[in-house]
């Protein structure tokens, strides 16, 4: 049953919220126990809003059970974003987009596994590791790795708040065969998000068709005052699509892969953009390292954060506290995203990333007014192009023990196909399209800003029933 069915018929009163919620409550404890799906299971909460919902059908979304990336604010539920340095951290107070949620009658069920911080491609830099929801032995893709195992497995009425960075909603949705809606930059208040880069986190959805998608979309975003990046702007209502592009550099993978992605596409050209190629993962992890190591800085046991006894000068004790708290690889970011930001290496690192963004930026603005007027024996003659395609990733999900055999740059090379769209702030859809054996495979769609009715509209159409 997709969401709006349900929706309708809690509004008829057909079907008991409360059965419903304690139904997901009761799923989600038992598939915890074997898939790591939740940091926290927010039982006493869900029942409450529960209750009032039961008693008076109240909202858009009145008894809709939604789990929440654990770096996403719920206030007095734990919210640590993955990290121990966090731990029994419970927010005063509610990110903007849950009071959306539960202004319109949505029902907060738990917050879901993620990497430390949003720090990672497979959801493996946490003490809670998810597992893939159709293999045990293989990763979900990060770092919104829980949000997208519940998504997949749970038989209830549901969608999952995530968070994306560089990849971290659309990458999980591919591995876990999920859909994966992140939405421009700004168009969703990051007002309650526990930061990762500020100039490229972005709140969007998960859901198991890509039609829940629109529901949600429509009360999460909008202007909100508390946050200086959010857009006091509308999302275009036209989903009319004319034409389509493939990316050229994107389909240089898996041959496997690449046949999954292309047997549901008809009429298409194709598109270069040997710039995003050459330039977006290192443009990507400069900027997002040396934000990160900014966000960091205040968890040093003082003010915010796990502390320790107090002894010792301020250095040694702010180093203890970190190193006793941190990950590895939040250190490792740490470490060399405060070397892009030293004095001396600043202009010659972050400063020229940030103009190779710009760059970026660009090339996909220029794709997309490229296809004006484009004449083809296959497609019909009209124009603009409208959506660049690829795969969401070059691989399909791995297992642990492949992971482990990783370099750090290794890892940090599973976003090639992703980064792009996350450093230029453009809305991106990840739909399951195929399959490899029985490991999913997700193509991701890329519009140009505030286009995310077209893909949408998109999605639906070459989404496999």
């Amino acid at each position: 049953m997709i969401i709006q069915h349900y929706l309708k018929d809690v509004k008829k009163g057909n079907v008991s919220v409360k059965k419903t919620v304690k139904s997901i409550l009761k799923e989600a404890k038992t598939l915890n126990k074997k898939y790591n799906c939740f940091n926290v299971i927010s039982e006493d909460l869900a029942l409450s809003l529960a209750e009032i919902q039961e008693k008076n059908p109240k909202g858009r979304l009145s008894g809709l059970p939604i789990s929440v990336k654990d770096c996403i604010c719920v206030k007095n539920v734990e919210s640590r974003a993955g990290s121990e340095i966090l731990k029994d951290y419970k927010p005063p107070f509610n990110a903007t987009v849950i009071q959306k949620l539960i202004d319109e009658g949505a029902i907060i069920i738990g917050k879901t596994s993620q990497d430390e911080f949003g720090f990672g491609s497979f959801a493996t830099n946490t003490n809670n590791i998810p597992k893939n929801p159709l293999d045990t032995e293989r990763a979900t893709g990060g770092s919104s790795g829980g949000s997208a195992c519940f998504t997949q497995l749970t038989k209830n009425p549901h969608v999952s708040i995530a968070e994306s960075t560089g990849g971290s909603i659309a990458n999980p949705a591919s591995f876990c065969g999920v859909s994966g809606l992140t939405p421009t930059y700004g168009l969703v208040s990051r007002y309650g998000l526990i930061d990762y880069a500020n100039s490229l986190d972005k709140i969007g959805i998960m859901s198991k068709k890509v039609e829940e998608l629109s529901p949600i979309l429509d009360i999460i975003k909008g202007y909100d005052k508390k946050d200086s990046t959010s857009l006091n702007v509308k999302v275009k209502q036209d989903n009319k699509i004319k034409k389509i592009a493939i990316i050229k550099e994107a389909f240089e993978i898996d041959p496997a892969i690449k046949d999954a992605v292309l047997s549901n596409l008809k009429d298409y050209d194709v598109v270069s953009l040997p710039s995003v190629k050459k330039y977006a993962i290192p443009t990507y992890y400069i900027i997002a390292m040396a934000e990160a190591s900014t966000n960091l800085a205040k968890y040093c046991g003082l003010r915010y954060g796990a502390t320790l006894p107090l002894k010792g000068n301020f250095n040694s004790f702010f180093s203890e506290v970190r190193s006793k708290h941190f990950s590895k690889e939040a250190k490792r970011r740490i470490i060399l995203g405060t070397f892009t930001r030293m004095a001396g290496f600043r202009e010659a690192y972050y400063l020229k990333a940030m103009k190779v963004r710009t760059l970026l930026i660009n090339e996909y603005k220029k794709a997309f007014k490229k296809y004006d007027i484009l004449i083809s024996p296959t497609m019909p003659i009209i124009a603009p192009n409208d959506i660049l395609i690829s795969p969401t990733m070059p691989i399909i999900a791995p297992k642990f023990s492949e992971i482990e055999k990783l370099s750090p740059l290794e890892n940090y090379q599973m976003d090639i196909l992703t980064v792009g769209p996350n450093l230029t702030g453009l809305p991106h859809l990840s739909v399951p399209t195929g399959a490899i054996g029985k490991m999913p495979v997700g193509t991701m769609l890329i519009s140009n800003h505030l286009q995310e009715n077209k893909l949408i509209e998109f999605g639906k159409q070459i989404e496999k029933i």
